[in-house]
This record gives structure tokens, sequence and C-alpha cells, in this order.
């Protein structure tokens, strides 16, 4: 059952980014809308799981969405400076890489050296297939002037921490994901709201553009998945929990072919079929490894 429970992120966050393309607006619209929709689900499940909201609960809660809101808004930084094809490898990656080692350091997962060498191997099959899937013929130009790679660097450094305290602040705080989720979102609106004060985006008046509430479901769609997360962190750990979730990159990517209708040469479906193959046997591998 904790297994079943860990591909339920996997599944809502492969959907959420094709419900975000059909939505569109910039990406202030996107974090704003995507943050509110998790704020409904997570009052929705409040109100039937009846948890309470300690102020420990609150803290750890908050800082955990707010570190993913910093997390997501330099992602999209990322993507005007080298394209999501450029981003998405880094960022999967880094947050497979970051967020297990976290589980490992802090909280002492994968304990036995049989176990930390397997679960290392099936990380790396599982980047090395999320890779494969990005391959590309064509040669896109993201933009028009020359992207700057020492700031590049610094948004993948200062993301990955973002993600981590993401997945560590509710583990760390010894919350289940009930409690956690509520105030999880409020740290997600919170930060969005700051992130819309900033002078490049209170022009845009993102509070008042329908783009931002065209992207709610895929909020919606988020909160199921975050909902589902912390119960898989909680269950199985989070760098087993976090490795399943990142799965999503099989059903994003085939929707992206067969509902976005994204062209691919043969030579690239090629290494995205290979990659996706890969991606699935790192999961497995964690879900079947010895603890």
């Amino acid at each position: 059952m904790n297994i079943l429970i860990a591909f339920i992120p996997a599944i809502f966050w492969g959907i959420m980014p094709i419900t975000n393309v059909k939505a569109g607006g910039k990406p202030i619209n996107q974090i704003l809308g995507t943050t509110m929709g998790a704020f409904l689900v997570s009052i929705v499940i409040f109100f039937i799981t009846s948890p309470g909201l300690s102020s420990h609960a609150l803290l750890y809660g908050i800082l955990s969405g707010a570190s993913w809101a910093f997390a997501q808004m330099l992602q999209f930084e990322a993507f005007t400076e080298i394209g999501v094809s450029g981003a998405m490898p880094i960022s999967t990656g880094l947050q497979i890489i970051g967020t297990s080692l976290a589980g490992i350091v802090l909280f002492g997962e994968w304990p036995k050296t049989q176990t930390k060498l397997i679960g290392f191997l099936a990380i790396l099959i599982i980047i090395v297939g999320v890779y494969l899937t990005t391959i590309s013929d064509k040669k896109i130009v993201h933009t028009d002037k020359k992207v700057d790679v020492k700031k590049v660097v610094l948004i993948f450094v200062f993301q990955i921490f973002g993600y981590v305290g993401y997945s560590v602040f509710p583990t760390l705080g010894d919350l289940n994901g009930k409690e956690a989720f509520l105030p999880q979102t409020i740290g997600m609106v919170g930060a969005a709201l700051l992130f819309s004060l900033l002078p490049s985006n209170l022009k845009l008046k993102p509070l008042f553009d329908k783009n931002t509430y065209s992207n709610v479901l895929s909020g919606i769609l988020f909160g199921i998945a975050a909902f589902g997360y912390l119960l898989s962190a909680k269950a199985n750990g989070i760098a087993t929990g976090f490795t399943i979730s990142q799965m999503n990159v099989v059903l994003a990517t085939l929707l992206g072919v067969y509902v976005l209708k994204e062209e691919k040469s043969k030579r690239e479906l090629i290494f995205t079929l290979v990659g996706l193959v890969l991606v699935v046997a790192g999961g497995i591998i964690t879900t079947i490894m010895p603890q």
C-alpha cells in the first residue's frame, strides 16, 4: 500500500505540466495559480481529516511550502535563460541527488552499505534516463541575449536548497502528511504573493490576470500530488519516496508527445523510449532493494 501511495505524486505531477501549458500565462501567473489551487485542496483535506493546527506544524509546514515556491520561481527563471529542455534534466537530476542525500545524511535512511550502493545506482539510472528523454535534434534559440553562465549556475545552486527544504522540513519537524499540508500551502501562497510584489511582476498585475486563475487547475493537481508525496515521504522515507515521485517524467513525456503533439524525430523517439525504460527501472529498484 505504501508503494502505491508513492506513485500518486508521480501521476499527478506528470499531468500538471500539460495543464500548465494549456492554461498559459507568465511564470508569476503559473506560480500564483498553482499555489492557489493547492491551497484549496489543502483546505478540503484539512476539514475532512481534522488534523489540528499547532504552532509547530505551522512553522515547519510554512518553511517547506515557501522553500518550494522559491525553488519553483528559480526554475522558471532558468527556463528564460537556457530553455525548458536545458533546465529540466539539470533540475531533476539535482533534485534527486540533493533530496536523496538529505534523507540519508539527516535521517539515516538506506542505513546498510549494500542499500546505499543499490540506491545510488538506482539514482544514477534515473538521472541518465531523464537526460535521454530530453535529447533533441532541433537547435532551438531560447533567447536573443547572451546566456549568463554564472547566473545559471547560481540559479541551480540555490534552487536545490529550495527543493530539498520542501522535502526535509516536514520530516525534520516529524509532521505527518495531514498536519503538514495546510501550513505547507500557506507557505506556498505567501511566498507566491511576495513574488507578485516584485517590481518586474507588480506591473503585470497578476492577481487581476485571468491566466493566473486558469492555472488553478494545475494547482489542484499539484495539491493532490503534494499531499500524496507527504504521505509517501512519511511511509517510505524521503530518499525512496522522492525518487519514485520523479517518475512523473514518464507520464509528462508521453502526454507531451500525444496530447501536446510535440514532434520527435526517429532518433529522439528512440532516446525518449530508452530513457523512460531507465527511469522506470530505477524507480522499481528503489522499491525492491533491501532496507
